[in-house]
């Protein structure tokens, strides 16, 4: 039986790339979001020319209509999904009294409004109502930083939001979990190399309902 399609929000050359490569692995089309249109175009071909299909949308994280009709439109495209994966994030260092309202507003715009967005937009569209929503969550959310305050509050409220949604969904095929990143992505432990942390992510696409859980904690 051929497998529905995995949408990746933020794709990046680190663990956004890795998702895709991941997914697209185990056997699903993949379809790859971000905002810079050429480095998605060059991965999907990358993807394609191993003999997997691949699609690559540029989509804004933060605008809330052009992230509908992306996704919107690579369903049409490439076919109903089974996953979702959301790993944007806007990534800097501000302080809590840093920040006017307004720089507030676009962080939290990507970091949280954008994964709800993005769960709003798939959940009706999941092949035979079933699959996984995945979000990328991240140790701030455990212990807040004030040398990243706008991330670590996004990362709470991710981890509050996710964690509503999967007792919201307990009952029907929808899997919603968050992967709270407990390190640096990327960094000198393997153990957080973007490799391993994607295989992470198909595991629990692979859980049975008996195995769901609303939070991983990878540390």
């Amino acid at each position: 039986m051929s497998k529905g399609t995995a949408l990746i929000i933020g794709v990046g050359p680190g663990l956004g790339l890795a998702l895709a490569e991941a997914f697209a692995r185990d056997g699903h089309p993949v379809v790859l979001f971000g905002r810079d249109a050429e480095r998605l175009k060059k991965y999907a071909a990358e993807l394609t020319s191993q003999g997997f299909t691949a699609g690559a949308y540029q989509a804004d994280a933060g605008d809330p209509e052009a992230l509908r009709a992306s996704l919107s439109q690579a369903v049409d495209d490439l076919g109903a999904p089974e996953v979702l994966v959301y790993n944007a994030a806007v990534l800097q260092t501000d302080t809590p009294t840093g920040l006017d309202a307004t720089a507030w507003a676009q962080t939290l715009a990507v970091n949280v409004t954008g994964a709800v967005v993005a769960a709003r937009t798939v959940l009706p569209l999941l092949r035979d109502g079933r699959g996984s929503l995945l979000f990328t969550g991240g140790g701030f959310a455990l212990h807040p930083s004030p040398e990243y305050t706008t991330l670590s509050v996004g990362k709470a409220a991710l981890r509050a939001y996710v964690q509503a949604l999967h007792d919201d969904q307990r009952d029907s095929g929808v899997h919603a979990s968050t992967v709270t990143v407990a390190g640096m992505i990327g960094g000198e432990d393997p153990r957080f190399a973007p490799e391993a942390l994607a295989a992470v992510y198909l595991g629990l696409h692979h859980q049975t309902k008996d195995q769901w859980q609303a939070e991983l904690v990878y540390a």
